[in-house]
């Protein structure tokens, strides 16, 4: 089992930045990548960045490219979210989620930590 707790929301100005962690405890060596998805009120969880656990590799959603870093620690077990310039449409809640393996859906989830942008 893998657990993982985020941290780091809040609420913001539209414009200014954040950063997300989520720590992942348990049988972390079992971890293939980390991602970070993200759900608004009345609407579908979407997926927002990932990062593979060893290699570092990295994918962004089109909305947050060039805004977003999703970044690694692996002696920390943790994976951490930069988020700049931000926009209203950036609030909601953030979850962080691992899988075991390349294509495998991802079965560990975190609690979530608020996002919050004001105008």
């Amino acid at each position: 089992q893998v657990q993982l707790v985020e941290s780091g929301g809040g609420l913001v100005q539209a414009g200014g930045s954040l950063r997300l962690s989520c720590s992942a405890s348990g049988r972390t060596f079992s971890i293939y990548e980390l991602a970070w998805f993200r759900q608004a009120p009345g609407k579908e969880r979407e997926f927002v960045a990932r990062i593979t656990w060893s290699g570092g590799d990295t994918y962004y959603v089109n909305s947050v490219k060039g805004r977003f870093t999703i970044s690694r620690d692996n002696a920390k077990n943790t994976v951490y979210l930069q988020m700049n310039s931000l926009k209203p449409e950036d609030t909601a809640v953030y979850y962080c989620a691992a899988n075991t393996d390349w294509g495998k859906p991802y079965a560990y989830w975190g609690q979530g930590t608020q996002v919050t942008v004001s105008s």
